[in-house]
């Protein structure tokens, strides 16, 4: 099980749930929150990356905040700050790798639909990550406005879900078309049949326990080979 901790780094002041792995150490792997805030789901996943080997850590992008019905979870997610989103989501990865039990130089970074683009979107903010997960992440980047070419030799992996329109979306085009463009590597993978928001298995509308499972699978893999 992991705790609640808080951080400065380099005057950034930030707040989350961090969990080690039984070995003590490990790559280390950001976890990003869908609009319901740090609930419970995250922090679960966050003890999952830890049993699979990782140093895990989900920052609080919403400050102590969380919502559990979609109106509050649109405001929130409205009402969030980029620019401070973006700051704390870097020093987050230089908190990681300034832990002791951090076996790497860089970090990867996952998240689930508004933190799957957050992810995204993270691995052109900082050098210090190095590989970016994104479960059907937004559809549209206009928002967030990445500088693509930031991508340079890092790597991406996207889940996409048919609810959502499979990797054939404009938004999942664009990222695939501009992470390829700038000589980064990334990969799409659609699952049939599956609603937004398939992982989540505190949703039991939309969660499909098979593809949840073969996206965690593909998950750890990519991680264990690009976060270095």
């Amino acid at each position: 099980m992991g705790k609640h901790i808080t951080f400065d780094t380099h005057g950034v002041a930030g707040q989350g749930y961090l969990s080690l792995p039984e070995s003590g150490s490990g790559p280390a792997v950001i976890v990003i929150q869908e609009w319901w805030g740090l609930v419970g789901h995250i922090t679960d996943v966050v003890d999952r990356f830890a049993a699979a080997g990782f140093v895990a850590f989900a920052p609080d992008l919403y400050h102590g905040q969380a919502a559990s019905e979609p109106d509050t979870a649109k405001k929130l997610m409205m009402e969030l700050k980029l620019d401070l989103a973006g700051k704390e989501m870097t020093a987050a990865a230089s908190y990681l790798l300034a832990l002791p039990e951090t076996t790497t130089s860089h970090v990867g970074v996952v998240g689930f639909c508004m933190g799957g683009s957050l992810a995204i979107w993270s691995a052109t903010l900082s050098e210090k990550i190095g590989a970016a997960v994104a479960f059907y992440p937004g559809s549209s980047w206009e928002r967030h406005d990445p500088e693509w070419k930031n991508f340079s030799g890092k790597a991406a992996l996207i889940h996409c879900a048919e609810g959502d329109g499979t990797s054939s979306a404009p938004g999942i085009q664009e990222a695939l078309r501009e992470i390829k463009a700038a000589g980064g590597v990334v990969t799409a993978y659609d699952y049939p049949g599956t609603q937004h928001a398939f992982f989540n298995d505190e949703r039991p509308e939309v969660y499909s326990e098979l593809a949840a499972a073969l996206a965690w699978e593909r998950t750890l893999d990519f991680f264990f080979n690009n976060v270095k």
